[in-house]
């Protein structure tokens, strides 16, 4: 009797699937031809036979080009880190967007699509991808996810997935860009350096929209004073909006009062939390004074925390005697808690706004219109930032802001584009202005760097007057970094 067991059927290693389909897109009155390439592509280990992982992406190309290499091409991807591209896509770069209120605000379900005026398909290619664990990507059976899911891995294997969509589609040629939003910046950073480093690959230009690069600057551990100081100007923002300021300050245009309170942030209330336990007593009730003014909080309650107040108890505190909250990734919007006494709000309302709108017809518009079918689960947002790995920073704050410096130092020809939304609180502008501020980038080079601003949160485009402003800045944008001389931003 043979008692040798039988060895063990092996996984089908993943096959590729890929659907295009024709559609027409009109903008600013230009009916545009259009390819839809929709599906995945099997990444490889450096041996070139071992399977990892496949990835979900959705590309759309301009029909007609006769030569590609003057067309750009756009690798777009958001943030998370967990989440796949869905919002950029339907929200501010594809031919299709989600249909919002004007302001960004609730519509009731069920949702639908619109042609997206503002895409930016008419300047440039664009290719969305969704990073291992999120959208349908997947490690390969047998290959554990956690060898993607960490600051390095995912540049690792990002860039893998760009250099072998641009050798299989001939685009080594085109102007090539990244579009990364919230912890998209971070990759796109990290990208940068990954990119060129490993793969040879120099960027036209990046743009980043609603930026982290330092999380030294939105992290509010003790001993960390730097986010009370920059995320202080998005509370006055904030209160600004929902009327919670004196009538003097009220009454002023916003971006007159911003000066006014980063001036402030970076002088007294600086100096005062550098002086820690030496801060006289009665410089303290003057900061607290102004803290209160600035802020639309009690002095008291400002007292209360030691000067020092956190992102997470402002949206609670700021509106609590009417028992509503603020969005952090966007401070306009109200939530309701049952709890108006806690110290936390229960939910974000600026995320709970969208996120029913873009799970639907993210799923609809799939299947429907570009003809992809895949029975997993669509991962529009996952916990991975929980468990991501940035052992690459171990005892120290993450910060990616080196490796963008490096890489337009040694490509003097990257640019750099900067959305900023003065409702941010997931990340704030005056953080964002900070970081860049530090680059230590050579004065030569600081033209390179172009920054922006919109009355609107961390998804500025979700409020259309901002997505219609970001169109004309990004279109502006893209035309600069390939040199067309006739425009200027």
């Amino acid at each position: 009797m043979d008692t040798t067991e039988s060895p063990k059927p092996q996984p089908e290693a993943p096959k590729e699937e890929q659907i295009s389909t024709q559609h027409v897109l009109c903008v600013n009155g230009q009916e545009i031809a259009y390819t839809a390439i929709t599906g995945t592509m099997v990444l490889k280990a450096t041996d070139g036979t071992t399977p990892k992982a496949s990835v979900f992406f959705v590309a759309y190309t301009r029909d007609g080009i006769e030569d590609p290499s003057q067309r750009p091409i756009t690798f777009s991807f958001n943030g998370g880190p967990g989440s796949s591209s869905v919002w950029m896509h339907l929200g501010l770069l594809g031919p299709r967007r989600v249909r919002l209120a004007e302001d960004g605000g609730p519509i009731s379900p069920p949702y639908q699509l619109v042609d997206n005026a503002y895409s930016l398909l008419d300047e440039t290619d664009l290719v969305f991808i969704d990073p291992v664990s999120t959208g349908y990507s997947r490690p390969v059976p047998g290959e554990e996810a956690k060898q993607f899911h960490g600051l390095e891995q995912d540049a690792e294997w990002m860039g893998e997935f760009i250099r072998l969509f641009t050798t299989r589609f001939q685009r080594w040629s085109s102007p090539k860009f990244l579009i990364g939003e919230s912890y998209g910046t971070t990759r796109a950073a990290a990208l940068s350096g990954t990119l060129q480093n490993r793969h040879s690959f120099y960027l036209n230009g990046i743009m980043l929209i609603s930026t982290v690069l330092n999380f030294q600057g939105v992290r509010f551990n003790t001993g960390n004073d730097l986010p009370y100081i920059l995320f202080l100007p998005t509370y006055t923002a904030t209160a600004w909006y929902h009327g919670c300021l004196s009538e003097s300050l009220q009454s002023r245009p916003l971006r007159d009062l911003l000066a006014e309170v980063e001036l402030f942030a970076r002088t007294d209330y600086t100096l005062a939390l550098m002086q820690g336990a030496h801060l006289p007593a009665e410089e303290q009730a003057t900061i607290a004074k102004r803290l209160a003014a600035y802020t639309g909080l009690s002095e008291t309650y400002i007292s209360q925390t030691n000067l020092r107040i956190n992102i997470y108890r402002f949206v609670k505190e700021l509106l609590r005697s009417q028992r509503r909250t603020v969005g952090r990734l966007d401070s306009r919007f109200k939530g309701i808690d049952r709890d108006a006494a806690g110290e936390h709000f229960e939910y974000d309302p600026s995320y709970a706004i969208i996120q029913g709108a873009y799970a639907a017809t993210l799923n609809d518009y799939i299947r429907r219109e570009l003809q992809f079918t895949s029975d997993l689960p669509y991962e529009v947002l996952t916990s991975l930032h929980e468990t991501w790995d940035y052992s690459a920073f171990q005892n120290q704050y993450v910060n990616v802001a080196e490796t963008l410096r490096a890489a337009m130092c040694q490509n003097p020809y990257l640019k750099v584009f900067v959305a900023n939304g003065y409702y941010d609180f997931a990340t704030p502008y005056f953080a964002t202005e900070y970081t860049f501020n530090h680059l230590e980038l050579d004065a030569e080079l600081q033209s390179n760097i172009s920054m922006t601003y919109y009355e609107a949160g961390h998804m500025m485009y979700v409020h259309e007057p901002s997505l219609a402003q970001l169109k004309t800045n990004l279109t502006a944008f893209i035309q600069r970094c390939k040199g067309d001389p006739q425009t200027t931003e």
